[in-house]
């Protein structure tokens, strides 16, 4: 399709239309669930069919073919023409056929001989959805190689982990990155599969049982299964790459996993921004901050991370929408029932342009992401000797004191401290008071506030997930990570 001519608008029909797409989607992801490509694709099914039904003896010229691919292409009148045959037939499939049919009068006849609508449908939404699972993909990708470099550029600073929320023995900042690289890296490798278990649903006709082809061709059957590799691969699939068993649609089942997918890299993205959330607050962690960016109307000091606030919501939305997939399969009757058309129309394009728009923002957050190492350190220190206690019993003991015995006077020591921090608002002065103890005489105390002693394998694991995880994936998707994209606010 060409670009639209400087100062016109762009073409409707080229994107997908909601709030949801044009404050959040990629044009790119628009593009796939955009009107102009589900009705290309099917122009383009007919046009496969034609062909296949041409190379297998049936009437069908080339010369109709030929008119049908002039046609290929939609007009704005194509569009109005489909859409005063929908207002009276109440058929999408079938007002597109006559809008064709009006382009190409003389292979009207032959269009969508001896189809159903789902051989029409299925076979054009399962290739939107293997592009749109190929996007999620490069972007997912993207997002891992991402926190890869910020992970490797703070392999090694120290901070304060939690567990239950309460301050817990350190990691780095880095190590950090790396579990949510390998979180995503996770689903990546789910979506992937996913993505490439996908098949057509093929030429299968009203109930699947190709009776309306096997009466076309005569009862030949081999012509029958010829028809439907033959169509396949002018889709660009491989000639046994379709479903072995259908109703009239595909299996609703393969819509639930792949929205199963999309939710679960979904949690992955809300799990990640809510702990950036939280160490903002902390102000350990800044997403990117304009210098002219407005945090709130009445608060002038406010950095909110608005970034990550808003892939929250958007995630929050594709885990939820998941559920109306498994709703569709469990609830088609028989060989089919219709109240699944209406929810996939949403719950399908909508799924994906959140998903979309919710690696974006991640995307953009992770690589402008702002470490405050002062901040960091400062608030490591403040926890780091009650950390430092377990090392300093064990040194004690190795000095020939009892166990218990300085267990309990870290203990009193470590309760005074705590005391201190939280009802009066002062520093932590646990080793300058372990300083007096009997005890510890001849432990190292000082040395045992070095934060490198508690990280353990911190940098060596951010290490291994960059070869191990990170590289791999770089390499199987070079060529096809682009810039940052913010969506719009």
């Amino acid at each position: 399709m060409s670009a639209p001519a400087p100062n016109q608008p762009p073409d409707p029909r080229a994107v997908y239309e909601s709030p949801l797409a044009t404050r959040n989607a990629s044009p790119e992801m628009q593009l796939l669930w955009s009107p102009r490509r589900k009705f290309t694709s099917w122009r383009r099914l007919w046009i496969a069919l034609a062909e296949a039904q041409h190379e297998l003896g049936l009437n069908v010229t080339k010369e109709q073919i030929a008119e049908l691919r002039a046609a290929v292409d939609l007009t704005e009148d194509d569009f109005a023409r489909a859409a005063a045959h929908e207002s009276k037939l109440r058929h999408d499939v079938m007002a597109h056929v006559h809008a064709l049919g009006e382009r190409a009068p003389g292979a009207r006849a032959v269009i969508h001989l001896g189809a159903t609508s789902q051989d029409v449908n299925c076979n054009t939404e399962i290739p939107i959805l293997r592009d749109a699972l190929d996007l999620v993909c490069a972007k997912t990708a993207k997002c891992v190689i991402a926190l890869a470099e910020f992970a490797e550029r703070w392999r090694d600073l120290p901070c304060l982990a939690f567990t239950h929320y309460q301050p817990a023995q350190p990691v780095t900042v880095g190590r950090r990155a790396a579990q949510w690289g390998y979180d995503l890296a996770l689903c990546l490798e789910r979506l992937e599969r996913t993505r490439d278990s996908l098949r057509l649903r093929g030429m299968r006709g009203a109930t699947g049982t190709q009776a309306s082809y096997l009466a076309l061709f005569d009862n030949d059957a081999e012509k029958v299964a010829r028809l439907d590799a033959l169509v396949a691969q002018k889709l660009a699939f491989p000639a046994d790459k379709t479903y072995l068993v259908t109703g009239q649609t595909y299996p609703r089942v393969v819509d639930a996993f792949a929205l199963a997918d999309l939710a679960a890299l979904a949690a992955v993205i809300h799990k990640i921004c809510n702990d950036v959330r939280l160490l903002s607050n902390r102000k350990e962690l800044d997403e990117p901050f304009g210098s002219t960016q407005i945090g709130s109307s009445a608060m002038p000091y406010k950095r909110n991370p608005m970034r990550c606030e808003r892939a929250t919501g958007l995630c929050r939305f594709v885990m939820n929408t998941a559920h109306n997939a498994l709703d569709t399969a469990a609830t088609q009757w028989l060989e089919r029932t219709l109240d699944d058309s209406a929810n996939r129309r949403l719950s399908l394009p909508e799924s994906f342009l959140a998903t979309d728009g919710a690696l974006d923002l991640l995307h953009n957050v992770v690589s402008g992401l702002v470490v405050h190492e002062a901040t960091v350190r400062a608030n490591l220190m403040s926890e780091l000797p009650f950390m430092a206690s377990e090392n300093l019993m064990m040194a004690a003991v190795r000095l020939g004191r009892d166990r218990q015995e300085v267990h309990e006077a870290i203990r009193r020591h470590a309760q005074e401290a705590g005391t201190r921090v939280k009802d009066e608002g002062l520093p932590n002065d646990l080793i300058d008071r372990l300083r007096s103890e009997p005890l510890l005489d001849g432990v190292d105390l000082d040395a045992a506030m070095d934060p490198s002693l508690y990280v353990g394998l911190s940098g060596t694991q951010v290490d291994r997930f960059r070869a191990e995880v990170s590289a791999p994936i770089a390499a199987r998707y070079a060529g096809r990570l682009g810039p940052s994209r913010e969506p719009s606010v």
